[in-house]
């Protein structure tokens, strides 16, 4: 991702709580709704077009000067703070297909379409930013490819060690 530093690191290194996070398939959406006992949402930050990076053009199968339509946004769950900030880069040539919706989606969440009547082929990476631990996920949905992003916040460690807590004790 361009101006962010990814670390290297070994499986043990990450959080036991978060790992399952991390690595889980499906629908990121549906797993905080539940576990926040129905509670979810989106609080969009920026969207804009940019130039993909190096490495997320590379990981698209795509030229580095390509533009491509970027979405942030935090999630949030049971609290008053985000657990979740969320990255998606959409291709033009995806926008120009079914993907199209997502760029007018608003506060929806992008996996209550993505995920809807489908289970869409998805590429993982994990790795450690400023933010926090991340998982970046490629997905090819109805043919379009696009790269979405979940940096799992401290609040939400924090959420996840105390509801461990509250359930041993």
């Amino acid at each position: 991702m361009r101006g962010q530093q990814t670390c290297q690191f070994q499986d043990q290194t990450i959080p036991a709580g978060l790992k399952t996070w991390l690595y889980a398939p499906g629908s990121l959406t549906q797993q905080l709704t539940d576990l926040a006992g129905g509670q979810f949402q989106v609080q969009p930050l920026r969207e804009s077009f940019q130039r993909l990076s190096f490495e997320d053009a590379k990981w698209l199968g795509m030229p580095h000067q390509h533009t491509s339509w970027v979405r942030e946004s935090y999630l949030y769950g049971c609290e008053e703070q985000p657990w979740v900030q969320a990255k998606s880069i959409f291709p033009i040539l995806s926008l120009q297909k079914k993907a199209r919706l997502f760029k007018h989606i608003g506060k929806k969440p992008i996996g209550r379409f993505l995920f809807q009547r489908t289970n869409p082929a998805c590429e993982r990476r994990v790795i450690l930013l400023p933010e926090g631990w991340t998982r970046q996920s490629c997905y090819t949905w109805h043919g379009c490819k696009f790269i979405v992003q979940e940096s799992f916040l401290p609040s939400f460690e924090q959420f996840l060690h105390s509801s461990f807590q509250q359930q041993r004790g």
